[in-house]
């Protein structure tokens, strides 16, 4: 008689009991356990040691490609912090046929003078614009359990007792997500693996729901734009905020420039004197600086004033490439993907924003 396939609780790989280095690997004693989790797993929810992975986007894509195939309700998770850093591109591709909700998470890190409506609003619209039309939009904290219910009754809702399909890039909290709906349904609590490392769940967890139907948790697609690959893991929590900004407010002349660590930066050529507003995480240092020193400042200080990155990553921190905007509208923003934005509110403004060859740079309608 074969053996069950034993699949790890926290990530969804199916455990192993005879490679400790492999993925999947658990200790014979854990197989005893009720809740079954890898050593992959052990350690980041203890020790949040994180160790490396072996596979890769493809694998990450055929999972997802096997969804278009079947038939069910798709709840794609966005960071509502970095909405187009977090975007799945495709994702209509993927889905097939399936409703997709739209949930952007992270509400809670937006200054409370947002507007949900408004930010509704304008997640629908950016959704259109992307090619996804989704048959409801939501905006939720994972993290603080806020607006969890009425996703829930939403995916109760629209289901029609098919199974669900979790999606969205690494980092957007789909797994702390789906453990605050489990919590929600059962009282069970952190059941799925969750860090603010990338790349946490590493095949389908099926949460079984009632009448045969499942909760599938996906693993997150890896968005190589993201910010996040450009810094050390121990710097994530600097770009990655955990609490709500606090926009900080610049009055700058023509030819000043800021940094933003050593990851991005801003030059204000022209425009007579203005008032800047950055929303970035309240942790990483904004560096104001005169434009003609700026090249200076940034050769000698990255990775010692100007951080992250840190000294030792400089040998492959990539250059900063930069993106010229002259901005046409009032409230414009100057959006660094994965870590934030600088408005802009009065026309006739030019500035040069800088981010490493990848990052996303953009100008959007102000969300606030």
């Amino acid at each position: 008689m074969s053996e069950e396939k034993l699949q790890c609780m926290g990530c969804g790989v199916e455990i192993q009991t005879e490679r400790p280095n492999d993925i999947g690997y658990a200790p014979k004693s854990a197989l005893e356990k009720e809740f079954i989790i890898c050593q992959r797993c052990f350690r980041l929810k203890h020790y949040n040691e994180i160790q490396d992975v072996s596979l890769t986007d493809d694998d990450f894509l055929k999972i997802l490609n096997g969804i278009g195939q079947t038939d069910g309700l798709v709840v794609k998770v966005v960071d509502i912090f970095d909405f187009n850093g977090s975007w799945l591109p495709g994702l209509h591709r993927f889905a097939g046929e399936n409703n997709v909700i739209l949930v952007g998470n992270k509400a809670d890190l937006l200054p409370k003078s947002v507007k949900k409506n408004k930010l509704i609003h304008w997640m629908k619209k950016s959704a259109k614009d992307l090619g996804l039309k989704p048959v409801d939009v939501f905006l939720m904290s994972a993290h603080k359990g806020q607006g969890i219910k009425e996703v829930a009754e939403a995916i109760e809702h629209y289901r029609f007792g098919k199974d669900v399909y979790v999606v969205g890039c690494t980092n957007v909290g789909k797994s702390t997500f789906i453990n605050a709906i489990i919590k929600e349904f059962t009282g069970e609590k952190d059941v799925i693996t969750t860090s603010q490392y990338p790349g946490t769940t590493l095949d389908m967890i099926d949460v079984p729901l009632d009448n045969g139907a499942s909760l599938y948790d996906t693993p997150g697609i890896i968005n190589h734009h993201q910010m996040a690959h450009y810094v050390d893991k121990r710097d994530l929590k600097l770009i990655s905020p955990k609490k709500e900004i606090k926009p900080k407010i610049y009055q700058l002349n023509e030819g000043q420039t800021l940094f933003f660590g050593g990851l991005a930066r801003l030059d204000y050529v022209s425009g007579g004197r203005k008032s800047l507003t950055c929303y970035v995480s309240n942790e990483l240092l904004i560096h104001r600086t005169k434009l003609e020193k700026a090249d200076a400042l940034y050769e000698n200080q990255l990775g010692e004033l100007l951080q992250p990155p840190r000294p030792e990553q400089l040998s492959e921190f990539p250059e900063l490439v930069a993106h010229e905007f002259t901005i046409k509208h009032d409230k414009t923003d100057i959006v660094f993907s994965g870590l934030g934005w600088v408005t802009v509110n009065e026309p006739g403004t030019k500035v040069v924003a800088y981010a490493p060859k990848g990052v996303g740079v953009f100008v959007r309608e102000s969300l606030i």
